[in-house]
């Protein structure tokens, strides 16, 4: 969970980048400012090389609710939304990638997702182990993707405020007929915005996303900003320094879908003293192969481990 405690953070990310210089869109587009309110979950661009060294009773995670919904998303569902006109070029091939991963993120291959089903809800506040009681996550059986739209009705806007990126996601809702809450109960809408466009400040406000709530007549929506990573060059937002230009936003994105996950509406769902699931893990990547390829995937923390981990 990023509150506005760790919004100085997110300024010395941005001071760094400034005074090195060397991280810039491939377009060459103008900086932006950045912005002004604080996000969860928000992967920064330069995570700290000692977060997180050991393992300590402050990284163990907790449910901050008792709430029997909004904490956890039990049956996770998926809806990649591809926001904009300006998708007719996607250099990175991301749209293609998001899509393969997800399908591969089930049943028996994918060990990593395993991680998450140790989390639930419907249990006190204060909680640190399930164990049999609440309402766990389950591990997908099938693919979690339940959906796909490539929104090019107009042309996504260059610098989307997260007031637009929250109305994205209700329209993406309305699209793939989520008009009530209940389906919104497992739901995610993963705005993904197009090269060249820098959504809530991009690149220069230290993100490489964050994931919300918003409000919407049909309920409360979860919903990740997600931006075109790639725009970064390699080695952006992953801890890997091979060259490969996708391992950024795989790394990124699931670092948001797990925190999505088990933090559903946040923060009622699970934090721990270094945040929620994906920020206490963001010095941890793994190529994880699924069977649709493999991916970046971003280490998360286990309680049942006391550790971050790219397996269950």
């Amino acid at each position: 969970m990023r509150t506005p405690l760790k919004a100085a953070a997110h300024t010395l990310t941005a001071l760094a980048l400034a005074a090195l210089g060397t991280t810039a869109l491939a377009t060459g587009a103008e900086a932006r400012p950045a912005p002004a309110a604080a996000h969860f979950g928000a992967k920064p661009l330069h995570p700290s090389a000692a977060q997180h060294a050991a393992a300590t009773t402050n990284d163990t995670l907790s449910v901050r609710s008792s709430a029997s919904q909004g904490v956890v998303s039990p049956t996770p569902k998926v809806y990649l939304v591809f926001w904009g006109s300006q998708w007719s070029s996607d250099p990175a091939g991301v749209a293609a990638d998001m899509q393969n991963m997800f399908k591969g993120l089930y049943g028996s291959q994918d060990t990593w997702g395993t991680v998450l089903d140790q989390y639930c809800e419907g249990v006190a506040k204060g909680t640190t182990s399930c164990g049999t009681k609440g309402v766990h996550v389950q591990h997908p059986a099938t693919t979690p993707l339940a959906g796909v739209w490539f929104d090019n009705s107009a042309a996504a806007p260059a610098s989307a405020t997260s007031t637009q990126l929250g109305a994205e996601a209700g329209k993406a809702a309305a699209h793939f007929g989520n008009t009530t809450q209940a389906p919104n109960l497992n739901a995610q809408y993963v705005v993904i915005s197009p090269t060249g466009t820098h959504p809530d400040g991009f690149p220069n406000s230290g993100f490489c996303a964050w994931h919300d709530k918003t409000s919407s007549s049909y309920g409360t929506l979860a919903y990740t900003n997600l931006p075109y990573i790639p725009d970064l060059g390699a080695g952006a937002c992953t801890t890997f320094t091979d060259g490969r230009m996708l391992s950024g936003i795989e790394s990124t994105e699931t670092h948001e879908y797990a925190e999505t996950v088990t933090d559903f509406w946040p923060s009622i769902g699970w934090n721990g003293g270094g945040g929620e699931i994906g920020d206490e893990c963001e010095n941890l990547d793994a190529y994880v192969t699924l069977s649709t390829g493999t991916f970046d995937l971003q280490g998360l923390w286990s309680n049942s481990a006391n550790k971050c981990v790219t397996h269950g």
